[in-house]
């Protein structure tokens, strides 16, 4: 019985270094293999990756800054907004730390106010002094912690299907265990890279519906960074602390005195809105909530004319966005009833 015991032991213990060695080699071929046009700057003690779009030469709108959500890099903004934008004001997209190509650095920045203020450095050392500040989904709580902490670098507020408010419940169960000290090792280590890649294109979708992903979304936007094994604990922790962060820092939302628009779908089921932006729309004083109706969690992609649209008033451009979102509710309700008719 012990010499039976013993051998289903090694066996495990095999199974797991094998996994580990493979979660190595893999994250090693995905940071070589994957899209990486940006700049290393030390924002003191550690580099964040960012690419810096200059302004154009009939540039009409003032410097703006891209901050990706959770599982995500900045090629997630870069690849619906630049097209869109380029020439007409600088743009800086932006590695939150410890994803993408960001080193970590400290402890701070396992918190959305740490995050705001290694972006903050990382507009000073680009020589913006004051910009719009975007952010989508996990990024709108270091939105509103960049508004908070930095209101003088603040031109004006676009959130997209953000997170900021406290919500009933918990997280996803993985997020929990790769959070923890040694379990969460071993699970970023052994699992979540073989399993990750096996569900990618799954999961993708899962974060679009009810409408899809661009064909090439993966390919062009490489959400599989996250599955290296120290992004993986990074992003978990992020999430992880979340909850904790918003019930305390939401009560002060109502400090934020920026030009605001905040952006959400009705068909959200990854940040509900009806918690997340109804709340945040009533706290900051003067803000504009754009409802799109059969959106899912992705206006960057889904509704990038109202999003741009939307940097566009808080650059103080007269821009009917109620209008706009209405002519983009029933354009995704044409796209979801011809998919269905496809099926």
């Amino acid at each position: 019985m012990l010499k039976l015991l013993a051998i289903v032991l090694l066996v495990i213990v095999a199974a797991f270094g094998a996994a580990i060695l493979f979660s190595q080699w893999e994250a090693r071929r995905l940071t070589a293999s994957a899209p990486d046009p940006g700049e290393r700057i030390d924002v003191g003690g550690f580099r964040m990756n960012s690419v810096l779009v200059p302004a154009g030469p009939a540039a009409d709108l003032p410097p703006i800054v891209f901050i990706h959500g959770a599982s995500g890099n900045m090629l997630d903004q870069m690849v619906p907004f630049r097209p869109l934008l380029e020439g007409r004001a600088e743009m800086l997209f932006v590695d939150r730390p410890g994803h993408g190509f960001s080193e970590r650095g400290g402890p701070e920045n396992a918190w959305p106010d740490g995050q705001a203020d290694a972006i903050a450095r990382l507009m000073e050392k680009r020589g913006i002094r004051k910009a719009i500040i975007v952010g989508h989904s996990f990024a709108g709580a270091v939105v509103a912690s960049f508004a908070l902490r930095h209101p003088d670098m603040v031109q004006g507020l676009v959130f997209l299907s953000p997170a900021t408010h406290p919500w009933p419940g918990g997280i996803t169960w993985y997020y929990t265990v790769a959070s923890t000290p040694v379990a969460g090792w071993l699970f970023a280590n052994a699992i979540a890279t073989p399993v990750g890649l096996m569900l990618l294109d799954k999961i993708s979708a899962a974060v679009f519906a009810p409408n899809h992903p661009p064909a090439d979304y993966v390919a062009k936007t490489a959400p599989q960074l996250v599955l290296r094994p120290d992004t993986f604990r990074n992003n978990a922790t992020d999430i992880a602390n979340l909850l904790d962060y918003v019930t305390r820092v939401s009560p002060r939302y109502p400090e934020i005195k920026a030009p605001t628009v905040i952006i959400t779908g009705d068909s959200d089921d990854v940040v509900l809105a009806d918690i997340h932006s109804r709340s945040l729309a009533r706290d900051i004083k003067g803000s504009e909530l754009v409802w799109i109706a059969h959106l899912g969690h992705k206006p960057d992609y889904m509704a990038t004319d109202v999003a741009v649209a939307a940097i566009e008033k808080v650059a103080g451009r007269d821009r009917d966005l109620q209008m706009l979102a209405r002519r983009a509710g029933a354009r995704l309700a044409d796209e979801t009833a011809t998919a269905s008719i496809v099926k």
